[in-house]
């Protein structure tokens, strides 16, 4: 497979210049081949096209797609460590892995021109959210065999501009290191930078007076609520990113800093569907909600056809690159659905009706329990510094208020003290689920 990184890395790919018309004949021909690539090296994908009676030759065009297989987490997992991989050991440039912390790891693998590829989305990601080359990036994403360092840094690198690997946690030296260095721009996930902009405000430090003037984050869901308290508290553009291990990882598509509409899919390298999430047999229609499937058209270590990702989202026409199609902001993930008395809820949505409430802060957490057969979920939220008992009290009842109506189901409301509760030092855990397994 050819080079397909950019040469000029301070100006748009040609990818981003094409019509729609030029976009999806690339897009034809690439999926032709990778369901092909896929078939022939991959055991798992011959077993799963020949189960489903298909074969490569039978896409003709882009709606054929629908005819073949997902791809699923469990897939990955069947398939450890290297099951999935279409290349022989001595071409895989990398591994990284999940946590592993709910079964066994999912391990993905690059080869050269992966990691190239990788890199060249991750700067086109960077570079439509206001990065340049030259300058400083501040990389606060985990280094390991998580996706989300590397992948920001090499992105970072490709893009001409200077790196500063900071890695996640240690939030003290997080500020020194910003003050000292100044970066102009940090990648993180939304809830950690939250995390560093509270700890500059109990040290006596100005968040707004940083050198800080982009971030980019991404790896976990966040609301246009979470954007304006970061932006506004720490005088900066932010944008998301997005992406996931499976698929490539990071710079699977990126926000435009001029529009910030959502991520634009850079569908050069991903062909995107949204599928029904309970009816996963109907894909769905631009503009109609359900789950995110990813088919990645150019990977050649670990092909992925159809990858159901759990991320709830809609497609929608291009702005900033008007060939790309975007996905609309993620408002959680189908694993993540709280069903609460036959109501469905994302922790999404408790953000974005406690951030219109000033008197709150985007700090909460959600406690489920059972008593008897009866469910029951308990919101534990800080207020703002410096409120009021009685404003606490006030805030407390109208999120309850606003949860019933908006939302549907009944809560229990505790406001508890300011810095009580757990901050990120990455991605951060919303939910408790202390309900007896069945």
């Amino acid at each position: 497979m050819t080079d397909t990184t950019p040469k000029d890395p301070s100006k748009l790919d040609a990818a981003e210049l094409m019509s729609r018309d030029e976009l999806e004949a690339l897009q034809l021909g690439r999926l032709k081949h990778a369901l092909a690539y896929a078939y022939e090296r991959v055991p798992m994908y011959k077993r799963k096209f020949d189960d489903a009676g298909v074969h490569p030759t039978d896409l003709r065009d882009l709606a054929d797609l629908a005819k073949f297989p997902y791809t699923t987490k469990e897939d990955l997992r069947l398939e450890y460590p290297f099951g999935m991989f279409a290349v022989p050991q001595n071409q895989v440039s990398r591994i990284h892995a999940s946590s592993g912390t709910t079964g066994r790891p999912t391990v993905v693998g690059y080869t050269e021109n992966d990691l190239k590829v990788w890199a060249s989305l991750v700067a086109r990601s960077m570079r439509a959210s206001g990065v340049r080359p030259g300058m400083k990036v501040h990389n606060a994403y985990g280094y390991g065999l998580f996706t989300g360092g590397l992948g920001a840094h090499y992105g970072a690198e490709a893009l001409g501009a200077t790196v500063i690997p900071m890695s996640g946690g240690q939030t003290e030296k997080q500020i020194q290191l910003i003050q000292d260095f100044e970066p102009d721009a940090i990648m993180c996930t939304p809830t950690y930078l939250l995390t560093i902009m509270d700890a500059m405000i109990q040290r006596g430090i100005d968040p707004r007076t940083t050198s800080l003037k982009f971030a980019v984050c991404g790896a976990e869901p966040w609301t246009e609520e979470m954007r304006h308290e970061l932006e506004q508290g720490l005088d900066l553009q932010a944008c998301d990113i997005y992406g996931l291990s499976e698929v490539m990882g990071p710079g699977v598509a990126g926000e435009s800093v001029e529009t910030k509409d959502g991520n634009h899919i850079w569908e050069d390298h991903f062909r995107p569907e949204i599928i029904d999430p309970f009816d996963y047999t109907s894909v769905l229609p631009d503009g109609q909600e359900g789950e995110l499937v990813f088919t990645a058209l150019t990977k050649e270590a670990l092909p992925i056809i159809r990858y159901r990702t759990k991320d709830l989202s809609k497609l929608l026409p291009g702005t900033a690159r008007p060939s790309m199609r975007r996905m609309a902001r993620i408002t959680g993930r189908s694993d993540d659905m709280i069903i609460l008395r036959g109501v469905n809820l994302f922790p999404s949505q408790i953000e974005e009706i406690a951030l219109r409430i000033p008197a709150l802060s985007p700090h909460f957490q959600l406690e489920l329990t059972r008593t008897g057969r009866m469910d029951a979920m308990t919101i534990r939220i800080e207020p703002r510094e410096n409120t009021t008992p009685q404003e606490r009290a006030s805030a407390g009842l109208l999120l309850k208020t606003q949860i019933k109506i908006h939302v549907g189901s009944s809560c229990a409301i505790e406001v508890v003290e300011p810095g009580t509760l757990e901050r990120s030092n990455g991605k951060l855990r919303r939910i408790y689920d202390n309900r007896p397994k069945p």
